[in-house]
């Protein structure tokens, strides 16, 4: 297996909420596994949704490819955001006289992920994704949410990486799946009095976020989330596989 990451950006971005709409329509914070693999289908050429009732051939092809998560340059976890309103005029999205709906909605701003893949390049399809990620090329048009929020990805990298079982305080760099409170699990340095600056441990960013979809009803199904930059005692239970890289990073893949 190979791990790779590449850095996703773009200048705005919609995740839309499903549970969220008139008068405002709300966006995740973070980008989540659903959204990236239709990216990655849009990087192969996929076909996405066509019928009702059946999943996109995207996520029926890539569903089993474990991905880590890591948001890059947040306030604390947050990304900055902006309510912008549009008219929709196509005079199919409301019934009211003029057939005129206008719309706000939640944008993210500049959002940006790096975005690591463990891939089996035996396999033809994975073996040409890493192969376009590399290259830098899609064949279709990649967007964050919607198609104004066209992205763009640099920075592709290869990861020497071993299984991650901890035996001592450590930090999580990517995004987590939150199997336990985390607050009953922080670890907290010896005080000392020469020592002025924790070099951490100074925020924990929490949010529900899609990993797939529910194979009967076709909606979301979601898993509690977290971020953060403090160090946590070596038996905080962890039911996803960790991976550490040379480089010292211990990242979360599901």
């Amino acid at each position: 297996m190979k791990l790779i990451s590449i850095d996703l950006k773009s200048e705005f971005g919609v995740l839309k909420k499903p549970d969220t709409n008139i008068p405002i329509y709300l966006t995740f914070n973070m980008l989540h596994k659903p959204a990236l693999l239709g990216i990655m289908g849009a990087i192969l050429g996929l076909k996405g949704f066509q019928r009702k009732g059946e999943l996109p051939e995207y996520y029926q092809l890539l569903k089993h490819v474990q991905i880590g998560l890591e948001p890059l340059n947040t306030e604390k976890g947050n990304f900055q955001k902006t309510i912008i309103k549009y008219n929709n005029t196509t005079g199919m999205a409301s019934k009211e006289q003029g057939g005129n709906l206008i719309i706000a909605e939640q944008t993210l701003i500049s959002p940006a992920f790096r975005c690591y893949f463990l891939l089996d390049t035996q396999d033809q399809l994975l073996n040409q994704l890493d192969k376009n990620l590399e290259k830098g090329y899609a064949e279709y048009v990649p967007y964050l949410g919607k198609n104004e929020c066209a992205l763009w990805w640099d920075n592709y990298q290869v990861f020497d990486y071993q299984d991650f079982k901890p035996t001592k305080p450590f930090k999580i760099n990517s995004l987590f799946i939150k199997d336990a409170p985390i607050a009953a699990h922080k670890y907290a340095e010896p005080y000392s009095p020469l020592v002025t600056s924790s070099g951490g441990n100074t925020f924990s960013y929490f949010e529900r976020l899609p990993i797939g979809y529910n194979d009967q009803l076709f909606q979301y199904e979601y898993a509690n989330f977290a971020f953060s930059d403090w160090s946590f005692k070596e038996n905080y239970p962890t039911q996803n596989r960790l991976l550490k890289t040379q480089n010292n990073e211990i990242i979360q893949v599901f």
